[in-house]
C-alpha cells in the first residue's frame, strides 16, 4: 500500500489534497467547540486553556495593533477577526486564505498564487482586499501560505515543494518580498514545506518549521526546527532529511555533509507547524524567548504523533531540550488513537497569554498562567 502511494504521479496528490480539504471542512463542520473537552489537555503546573473564540477552520494567526486577532483559513475562504468577545469576517470568497499577516494598520492575506491586502483594516470594517504581488506558483500541493513580516519590513513567504518528494527549481524555499519594489528573493532553500517561522527577540534571526517527507515508514523522517542566521542556507531537501538521512532516490548525487542540520529533530511526522519564541511577560522566566511549536498530528502513521504543543528550550542556538508542553487532543490507545483536536498555529497575546488555532475543532484557544499558591508548611 505505501509502495503504492509512494509512487502516485502529481496529479493523484492534487486530488489527495482537494480530498483532504473536504474532509478537514467536514471535521471542522461536525466539531462543536462549546463542547470541547478542555479538561483533558495536560499543562505544567499553573497553565490553564479556554476557549476563546469559535472560528471555522482555524488556520495561521496575526496580532493587530489594537489588540484584534486575525485567523486565516485553509478549507474555507474567509479570513476572521477575533476582538472584543466577537468573531467577525473581514474577508471572503478568497482561494486558501492560509497566511495573514500584520503591518503598519494593514492585513495581509496570502492565497496560494497571490498576496491581497487590506489598509486600515482594524479601523475601516468592510474594506475590500487589494492585489500587492500575484507572481506566486499556483501549485495546489503545499501550495497555502504562511506569511510573516521579518525584523527587515519585508514580507516572508515559504514556497513549498509542489511533491511529497522532488527537485523543482523555484521551489522548496524561504522567500522575502519587497512591498515596495515587489521583488522577490530567496532567503533558504532545502526547505520541502514550511508552516511556521518566527524571528527570535534578541538576535533577530530566522527560525523555523519544516515537515519531512513521507512514506519512508513510520519513524523517518523527523520533522524539523531549523535555524537560519544568514541568507543563502540550504537545509537538504529534497537530498538528505532531519540533517543525516539520504533520500532513496535524490540522495545519491550530494552528500548530508554539504547541508545544514536541523537545531532540533522533532517526531517523525508530527506535522510541526506554526512555532513561537515566547515574549511575553505572563509565563515564567523559563519560558522567555523559549520556542513553542504547535505539532499538527500525522495523517499516514500507523500510530498516531503529534496533536499537542511542544516546547524546544535554547541557549547559545542549541537545544537542550524537546518535550510537550500541551497535550490531550489526542486520545485512545496505540493503533486506536482519535483526535479530537489539532494545533496550527500559535500568538503572544497583549497580556502575554498563548492564542492557539485548532483547524479541525474550529476554535481559538488561550493559554494562561498564575502562580499556584503557596503549599502550607
Amino acid at each position: 500500500m505505501r509502495r503504492w502511494l509512494a509512487a502516485l504521479p502529481n496529479a493523484a496528490w492534487q486530488w489527495i489534497f482537494a480530498a483532504s480539504l473536504f474532509l478537514g471542512a467536514a471535521f471542522s463542520a461536525a466539531a462543536q467547540p462549546s463542547q470541547l473537552p478542555l479538561e483533558r489537555i495536560r499543562l505544567p503546573p499553573g497553565f490553564r486553556i479556554e476557549l476563546l473564540a469559535t472560528v471555522p477552520n482555524a488556520r495561521s494567526l496575526a496580532l493587530g495593533d489594537k489588540g484584534t486577532l486575525f485567523v486565516g483559513t485553509r478549507s474555507g475562504s474567509a479570513v476572521h477577526a477575533v476582538a472584543g468577545g466577537k468573531v467577525s469576517k473581514v474577508a471572503d470568497g478568497l482561494s486558501v486564505p492560509n497566511g495573514v499577516a500584520f503591518r503598519d494598520g494593514a492585513l495581509y492575506i496570502a492565497e496560494v498564487s497571490r498576496i491581497l491586502k487590506i489598509e486600515n483594516v482594524e479601523s475601516s470594517p468592510g474594506a475590500k482586499p487589494e492585489v500587492v504581488y500575484d507572481k506566486l506558483p499556483r501549485d495546489a500541493h503545499h501550495g497555502w501560505k504562511f506569511i510573516r513580516f521579518g525584523p527587515d519590513g519585508r514580507l516572508y513567504i515559504p514556497i513549498g515543494a509542489p511533491c511529497n518528494v522532488c527537485d523543482r527549481e523555484g521551489y522548496g524555499l524561504i522567500g522575502f518580498l519587497d512591498l515596495k519594489t515587489k521583488a522577490f528573493e530567496v532567503h533558504s532553500k532545502g526547505v520541502r514545506n514550511s508552516v511556521g517561522f518566527d524571528w527570535h527577540p534578541v538576535t533577530r534571526e530566522l527560525w523555523f518549521t519544516d515537515n519531512g517527507r513521507d512514506w519512508l515508514g513510520d519513524e523517518l523522517p523527523a520533522d524539523e526546527l531549523n535555524h537560519a542566521p544568514r541568507a543563502g542556507m540550504h537545509f537538504g531537501f529534497p537530498y538528505c532529511h532531519q540533517g543525516d538521512l539520504p533520500d532513496p532516490e535524490f540522495g545519491r548525487t550530494r552528500k548530508c555533509a554539504e547541508f545544514t542540520p536541523p537545531v532540533q529533530k522533532l517526531g517523525p511526522h508530527v506535522a510541526a507547524l506554526g512555532m513561537r519564541f515566547y515574549t511575553g511577560a505572563m509565563f515564567p522566566a523559563e519560558y522567555r524567548n523559549q520556542v513553542f511549536i504547535a505539532e499538527h498530528g500525522s495523517w499516514n502513521r500507523s500510530k498516531k504523533i503529534g496533536y499537542r504543543i511542544s516546547l524546544v528550550k535554547i541557549e547559545h542556538n542549541k537545544a537542550v531540550s524537546y518535550q510537550p508542553f500541551a497535550q490531550g487532543w489526542l486520545q485512545g490507545d496505540a493503533g486506536n488513537e482519535n483526535p479530537w483536536g489539532r494545533p496550527v498555529d500559535l500568538e503572544i497575546l497583549p497580556d502575554g497569554s498563548l492564542a492557539v488555532s485548532d483547524d479541525a475543532a474550529g476554535a481559538i484557544y488561550r493559554i494562561s498562567y498564575s502562580a499556584p499558591p503557596p503549599v502550607p508548611r
